[in-house]
């Protein structure tokens, strides 16, 4: 992904999650993300340069009918007509947040999968500053972050169509390859033409995966970061060697059976 703090339509900012064990799972994340020698991740969960990208809120009464997924924030030019045109689609409707007067400002939906997503307008530019202490975007860009976003289904093709038409992504094909035969992956883009998530098939290298959207975090030493996983009560579910034998990305369960991966920062 390119630099994620830029206002979008099909721009992941953040994503969220309400747990239950809430202070066991802070303490969790807190110990897992911030590895290495220059931690891209804070203790308070934001990112080594005080933007916050990830929130992990209790599971309250008001949020205990939201499923146990991280749900990634996406940017769309207009909340009321992503909603109508997911709920047309198959998807459903958890909350809808609405203004005063009526109008939509965010929504959480389900896509017909069961995998949570979140929904915002295009977020104005003056709402994401760069620090006082940083020189350019780029650097910003390279900061603590959802490095990838990928949803792995059994149909692939009628999930990428659904967030197109829902989010306004455009789509490109990714030719896959594994035992069985060959097969079509996906790639996602915003409006600005920068690649935004994947949408992939459950087989070859996504096997196994389960049909949530996988948030990618990147973290300074992730063999560090997987030791951690297991020792803070987590499961690590499938592990991905680089070329030079150390991990290069792995799924991962929190103590409360949430998916994410991390990556080698």
């Amino acid at each position: 992904m390119n630099d994620p703090f830029v206002p979008r339509v099909g721009g992941i900012l953040s994503a969220d999650i309400a747990v239950p064990e809430h202070d066991r799972e802070v303490r969790f994340y807190s110990r897992v993300l911030s590895t290495g020698e220059n931690p891209l991740w804070r203790e308070d969960l934001m990112n080594n340069l005080g933007m916050p990208i990830i929130g992990l809120g209790e599971r309250s009464a008001e949020y205990a009918h939201l499923p146990l997924q991280w749900m990634p924030h996406i940017q769309v030019a207009d909340v009321a007509a992503s909603v109508q045109r997911a709920l047309a689609l198959g998807g459903r409707e958890l909350i809808h947040g609405k203004d005063d007067d009526g109008k939509s400002q965010w929504a959480v939906l389900l896509d017909p999968n069961g995998a949570a997503f979140g929904i915002i307008p295009v977020v104005a530019a003056e709402a994401i500053p760069t620090p006082d202490n940083v020189a350019s975007r780029d650097a910003v860009a390279r900061g603590g972050r959802i490095a990838w976003l990928g949803l792995t289904v059994t149909d692939a093709s009628a999930t990428h169509d659904f967030y197109r038409q829902v989010v306004d992504w455009s789509v490109q094909d990714v030719e896959m390859e594994d035992a069985g035969g060959s097969y079509t992956d996906y790639n996602l883009f915003g409006d600005d033409g920068n690649l935004a998530a994947g949408v992939h098939h459950a087989r070859g290298v996504n096997l196994g995966l389960p049909p949530v959207w996988m948030i990618y975090l990147s973290v300074g030493d992730l063999a560090e970061s997987l030791r951690r996983v297991r020792e803070g009560g987590g499961k690590v579910v499938k592990e991905t060697l680089g070329n030079d034998g150390e991990p290069d990305h792995a799924v991962i369960q929190d103590p409360v059976g949430a998916y994410l991966a991390l990556v080698a920062g």
